[in-house]
């Protein structure tokens, strides 16, 4: 089970993270940018990805990777902490850090 303490570990040894708050709950950002951030429910994380991504995601494991209506517009996925496993997790918050990265291209 991964907490957001291992996200947090993750994502802070990648260059140029910031903290901050998205809607009230801990979030990280690469030079402003927000690219994961903790839900409401201390139990979710929020990670940018891409809509192809996010669907593949949430057909192979949709108890683990799913949206709500809120994000059904927005590049984005949640991702249950209790479900995912540690390597998939990193592997997710690398892409979403490249994803949200300015200049990335």
């Amino acid at each position: 089970m991964a907490s957001y303490e291992t996200v947090h570990e993750i994502a802070l040894a990648l260059p140029d993270v910031e903290e901050g708050t998205s809607y009230g709950t801990p979030a990280l950002k690469v030079r402003g940018k927000l690219f994961v951030r903790l839900k409401e429910d201390g139990e979710t994380v929020v990670l940018k990805t891409s809509y192809q991504e996010r669907e593949e995601l949430m057909a192979n494991d949709p108890e683990t990777y799913f949206i709500t209506d809120h994000y059904l517009n927005y590049p984005y996925i949640l991702v249950s902490l209790e479900r995912v496993r540690e390597d998939a997790l990193r592997e997710l918050i690398h892409v979403s850090y490249k994803l949200a990265r300015p200049g990335k291209k």
